[in-house]
């Protein structure tokens, strides 16, 4: 006998395997959202790594700059002229005296000649003045020794009237004009006596007065044949010519500079020290100054009380002689020792942070495949090492590299 049998309720099937799938799909959902994003990949060869050191550090500073003369000699014009002839050019090695270029000005030619006519008028002037006191002198003594001849006359005149007189053989009136006569005569010659002697007296002051202006006149010409010879210019000094760009027919004004002569063997170093570590520069710490044909080392002898351009002007004294084809206006490289620190953590210098200000740095974990942000903070600083304050032990390795790029997240992969 046949049985009757219930079919299944393939409904219900379908509706339990829907709910056991969807509460799969949400447990996995749930777990894929709880699990850490994958930390994105950078290449290891691409990056600069440097490892925490505890030890001595040297701070530094360093900036570019030149060569340049110590004692530059600036040769400037005395007087305006055209340029008739230039003799050396820059870069010749002359001695005291070496003509340089020649000048003419017509103008200044003719000053002179004035100025020696004026001259020779003058000598003239003081030779007939000369002879003209002398001759009012001679002829004052000629009549002081005229005067002195009357009045001797009249002494004798009058000694003869008193004889007479006693014998009553002239009149009384005879006696007293003879008296008269001795003291007229006596007058006279005082009179012409001191006015000889005025006459000496006033004579070589006005010779010495005529002679002064004489003087004068010859400073004059002297000084105009001055100006007419500075138009031959010459080295003052010997050296090495710089800076002589002037061509012929050019007009050149008085004061002007025509040349520069430097001696190579008296240079300096002045370099460009950012203003920000100019503050802990101070006069005579070490330098050492690259020429890029060595090394030379120095002493910071002067810094500019002026910042121009975000920077400090630092004058370099050499203590060391200059390497072979060094010369003014050569670029060059210096480095100024601030400080040394005894026993500090320290690492190389990151290409981002600013020295006592934190820094986020990607430190290397686990067998250096993985680097994690910390961080950093950071102490004095030099021009490629910093100190590091906390955030890092010794040993530790550090990427120095711009990780910029990965400012969102805290960990990297290293391939």
């Amino acid at each position: 006998m046949d049985i009757a049998r219930t079919p299944p309720n393939r409904k219900k099937k379908r509706i339990i395997y829907a709910l056991s799938g969807l509460a799969v799909v949400v447990l996995v959902t749930v777990a894929l959202s709880r699990l850490s994003p994958a930390a994105p990949s950078v290449e290891l060869s691409t990056l600069v790594i440097d490892s925490v050191r505890r030890g001595p550090m040297l701070r530094e500073v360093r900036g570019p700059g030149k060569l340049t003369p110590e004692s530059p000699l600036y040769i400037s014009a005395v007087t305006s002229g055209r340029v008739d002839r230039v003799l050396q050019r820059p870069g010749a090695v002359v001695l005291k005296g070496t003509p340089l270029l020649e000048m003419s000005n017509p103008d200044v030619e003719l000053q002179l000649l004035a100025a020696d006519q004026q001259v020779s008028a003058a000598e003239g002037q003081l030779v007939t003045l000369r002879s003209s006191l002398e001759t009012q002198r001679l002829s004052q003594e000629a009549l002081v020794a005229q005067t002195t001849a009357d009045y001797r006359d009249a002494q004798r005149n009058a000694l003869a009237a008193e004889s007479l007189s006693q014998h009553n053989v002239i009149a009384s009136f005879d006696l007293s004009k003879a008296r008269d006569q001795v003291e007229n005569q006596r007058s006279r010659l005082d009179i012409e006596q001191r006015r000889l002697a005025v006459m000496n007296s006033t004579v070589d002051s006005q010779i010495a007065l005529q002679r002064d202006q004489v003087q004068r006149l010859r400073a004059i010409a002297q000084f105009q044949r001055g100006r007419v010879a500075s138009m031959t210019v010459t080295a003052a000094a010997p050296g090495t010519l710089q800076d002589l760009q002037l061509e012929v027919g050019q007009w050149v004004q008085a004061g002007q500079q025509l040349a520069q002569v430097v001696q190579p063997g008296h240079l300096k170093a002045v370099l460009n020290i950012p203003e920000t570590q100019a503050a802990e520069v101070s006069r005579g710490q070490t330098a050492a100054v690259d020429t890029r044909n060595g090394i030379v080392r120095g002493h910071v002898e002067r810094m500019d009380p002026q910042a121009q351009n975000g920077t400090v002007a630092v004058d370099i004294a050499l203590d060391d002689s200059l390497p072979a084809g060094a010369r003014p206006d050569l670029s060059v490289e210096g480095t100024i020792q601030i400080e040394r620190l005894a026993n500090v953590l320290h690492v190389g210098r990151p290409a981002y942070g600013q020295a006592n200000s934190p820094v986020g740095l990607f430190r290397l974990v686990e067998g250096g495949r993985y680097a994690e942000r910390v961080t950093v903070q950071l102490g004095r600083a030099s021009v490629s090492d910093v100190e590091v304050v906390s955030g890092l032990k010794e040993r530790d390795k550090v990427i120095l590299s711009d990780m910029s790029r990965w400012d969102n997240v805290d960990r990297v992969k290293l391939n």
